[in-house]
């Protein structure tokens, strides 16, 4: 199995995009990526989007290799229905009928509606497959945060052959405790995470909740010893080591980020927005 981290919010744009190789076949994990509209009250700037326009030439790029598709939910961030390379692929795709808000439910439909004709749409939640000798499960739908959120629900994947990897895209955290006990159950050597949006601390996230993120994620660490990639939403703070500090202070050597795990510096483009346009 060979893994490959394509883009990420430590790498300059709001993504986790993923790779994922086996055997013969090449699974691509949220083949997508965005900017935040507006951070500190200020539109990105052009280094975001020389980013964002590498990023989505790369993507499209390596998607035309790739036969297998995973959709875990319908953000920008995540997926993009205005992208072709999804054309005669295989697509597993969070369900748009059940546990969805409206708006996912929106996007959804619209991704069915174009590509249902043109592709291989797999509703998958909760499902498990398997191919050419190797596992890809998929977990029931979580919420996008803590339980109750009104930004809908995603699904978890696990790939498995040799070793298993467990992609937990945006559960945040895990904020919510059963996510944090299905992450446990399944057991991955590789847990690839968001991070919960310290970002939002006071506004849209709670000091309550960013403490159960890192007790949750403390937990996980405890009980299984795997490695973690710890991303996304918890990489547009600057302060993100800060914001969970016993978590790193105990495990900060079997952490990663998306750039650190492709040997690279941190560039936390949107969480230094501000400074930017001061400099540039």
């Amino acid at each position: 199995m060979k893994l490959s981290l394509l883009f990420s919010d430590s790498m300059g744009v709001r993504s986790m995009a993923t790779l994922v190789e086996v055997g013969n076949e090449k699974i691509f994990i949220d083949a997508s990526a965005a900017l935040g509209p507006y951070r500190y009250g200020l539109p990105p700037h052009p280094l975001e989007l020389e980013a964002l326009e590498k990023a989505k030439r790369d993507i499209a790029n390596i998607a035309k290799h790739c036969n297998i598709f995973v959709i875990t939910h319908y953000h920008y961030d995540h997926y993009d229905p205005h992208e072709n390379f999804y054309i005669g692929k295989k697509i597993f795709a969070k369900r748009i009928d059940s546990f969805i808000n409206r708006s996912q439910q929106e996007r959804g439909s619209y991704f069915k509606e174009i590509f249902d004709d043109k592709a291989e749409i797999i509703y998958c939640d909760g499902m498990e497959y398997e191919i050419d000798g190797f596992t890809i499960k998929f977990s029931p739908p979580f919420p996008h945060g803590p339980y109750g959120i009104r930004l809908g629900y995603v699904i978890m994947v696990s790939i498995e052959e040799n070793e298993k990897i467990l992609f937990a895209s945006d559960v945040q955290g895990p904020v919510y405790e059963k996510a944090r006990d299905y992450i446990i159950e399944e057991n991955p050597e590789l847990l690839i995470m968001d991070g919960p949006p310290s970002y939002f601390l006071g506004w849209r996230f709670s000091t309550e909740n960013l403490k159960k993120a890192e007790e949750n994620l403390i937990e996980i660490m405890e009980r299984l010893n795997c490695n973690l990639i710890l991303d996304h939403h918890l990489l547009r703070d600057l302060k993100y080591k800060e914001r969970m500090k016993e978590l790193y202070e105990r495990y900060d050597d079997k952490i990663k980020t998306f750039a650190e795990w492709n040997g690279k510096e941190n560039n936390m483009l949107e969480a230094k927005r501000n400074e930017l346009w001061e400099k540039y």
